[in-house]
C-alpha cells in the first residue's frame, strides 16, 4: 500500500469515527428528551375536581371556564351525550365559576370561529399577560373549518381562557441538600428551612394539622396572597374528596398551628408542562336550545413550577364547537338492552325508596 493509499485509509477511518461519535450523541440526546417528555406525559389532566384521579394528576380551572360558557352561552343547557361521559356530566355541575377568581388571574374570550377571534384571543393575552399561546394552532383555522357566514344553518363556535399567575412567596427559602423522595427517588432537589435557617422564614408558614411526619397539612403564603398548601399523603378518589377531607383534618385539629423555630420544612421543586385532548368528548352529538352541537375538538394545557422563590402557573383551554340549527331530527344508533352477561336485580314495591329483593348474577347456570 503506497503512502497515499494510507493517507487516504486514515482519513476515511477519521471521518468514520467522527460520525460514530455523533450519531451517539444525539441518539443519548434524543433518548434523554424523550425521558424527560414521558415524564410530563405521564401527568394526567382531569377537567374538573370531581374527576377521579390515578396517581400523578393535575387541574386547574380554565376548562371548566370554556366549558361554562359553551353550556351557558350557546347551547343554552346541559351537555347530556348519548351515553352520557361522566366528565361532561361533572363539568355541567359548574362547580367552579369565573365569579370565585379575581378577574386579574385570567383571560376569557368565545364567539364566531374567525380569524378576527383568533386575534382578538393572541392580541388580549398578549395585553393582560404578555403570554403567547401554547394550544391556538394545535385547532384547524383554515377556510373550511371557519364560521361560513353564507351557512345560516350551521354555526362554528371557538371558547378559549387563559390563566396566568406568578407568585412569590414572603422570603426566599433555602436550597436544601438532594434527597429521596419516597423509596424510589434519589437526588431530588428540595428547598425549605432547616436547623441552619433564618428564623424570619418561620413566619409565611401557617400549620393546619400536624400528626405525623407522614401526615401533614402546611400553608405557605405569598406576597401576592396567594396560598400554596401541601398535604402529606392525601386520601381521596378525587382532588375535592382529599380537599374536604384535608379541612376535616385541619377543623378537628387542637395541636400548635405555627411553625416553630425548631421545626423544618422541606419541599421538592417542580416543574411540568402537559397537554390533553379530551377526545372522550369529540364528534357526538348533543342537543342544544336551537338544534343539535358537536365538539370537533377539546384542549387544555397546563405548565407549573415552583422552587425556593415562589411559582408559576399558566393554563388554557380551548373549544372548537359547531351547532346545526335545522329542524332536521338526528338519528339515533339503536340500543340494545340484553341482559346476556353479569347483572343485579332489584325488586321493591312501587312508590318504595328500597328493594325488598335482590341478586347479583354472574354464573347462569346457578340459576337455570
Amino acid at each position: 500500500m503506497n503512502q497515499k493509499m494510507k493517507i487516504r485509509m486514515i482519513i476515511i477511518v477519521f471521518i468514520f469515527i467522527i460520525a460514530l461519535v455523533f450519531f451517539l450523541l444525539k441518539g443519548n440526546l434524543f433518548n434523554r428528551k424523550k425521558t424527560i417528555l414521558q415524564s410530563s406525559e405521564n401527568i394526567t389532566i382531569v377537567p374538573t375536581m370531581n374527576d377521579e384521579i390515578m396517581a400523578d394528576s393535575s387541574w386547574c380551572a380554565t376548562f371548566q371556564l370554556v366549558w361554562n360558557d359553551m353550556k351557558n352561552e350557546v347551547v343554552k343547557q346541559d351537555i347530556i351525550f348519548s351515553p352520557q361521559e361522566k366528565m361532561a356530566e361533572n363539568l355541567n355541575k359548574e362547580e367552579f365559576t369565573e365569579d370565585m377568581i379575581s378577574d386579574e388571574y385570567y383571560f376569557k374570550m368565545y364567539g364566531l370561529k374567525t380569524l378576527e377571534l383568533k386575534k382578538q384571543i393572541e392580541d388580549g393575552i398578549m395585553k393582560k399577560f404578555h403570554q403567547k399561546s401554547e394550544i391556538l394552532d394545535d385547532f384547524d383555522w383554515s377556510e373550511s373549518e371557519l364560521n361560513d357566514p353564507n351557512n345560516s344553518s350551521v354555526d362554528r363556535y371557538f371558547f378559549y381562557s387563559m390563566l396566568y399567575r406568578e407568585f412569590h412567596f414572603l422570603q426566599k427559602f433555602d436550597k436544601l441538600e438532594n434527597g429521596k423522595f419516597g423509596d424510589s427517588y434519589e437526588d431530588i432537589e428540595y428547598f425549605g428551612i432547616d436547623r441552619n435557617s433564618d428564623s424570619k422564614l418561620d413566619n409565611q408558614i401557617e400549620v393546619l394539622y400536624y400528626h405525623s411526619v407522614d401526615d401533614f397539612a402546611v400553608i405557605v403564603n405569598t406576597k401576592e396572597n396567594d396560598e400554596v398548601i401541601f398535604c402529606k399523603n392525601p386520601k381521596g378518589d378525587h382532588f375535592n374528596e382529599i380537599y374536604h377531607n384535608m379541612i376535616l383534618k385541619s377543623e378537628s385539629y387542637h395541636g400548635d398551628t405555627s411553625f416553630d423555630e425548631k421545626d423544618e420544612f422541606k419541599a421538592p421543586c417542580l416543574t411540568f408542562k402537559i397537554k390533553r385532548e379530551f377526545n372522550e368528548l369529540e364528534e357526538k352529538v348533543f342537543e342544544t336550545e336551537n338544534g343539535v352541537g358537536s365538539i370537533a375538538k377539546a384542549i387544555q394545557f397546563i405548565e407549573f413550577s415552583l422552587d425556593e422563590v415562589g411559582g408559576k402557573i399558566k393554563s388554557e383551554a380551548g373549544i372548537d364547537m359547531m351547532e346545526t340549527t335545522s329542524l332536521k331530527p338526528v338519528e339515533m344508533e339503536p340500543r340494545y338492552f340484553y341482559v346476556d352477561d353479569t347483572f343485579a336485580i332489584f325488586i321493591r314495591e312501587k312508590g318504595k325508596d328500597v328493594p325488598y329483593f335482590a341478586a347479583r348474577i354472574e354464573d347462569i347456570t346457578k340459576f337455570q
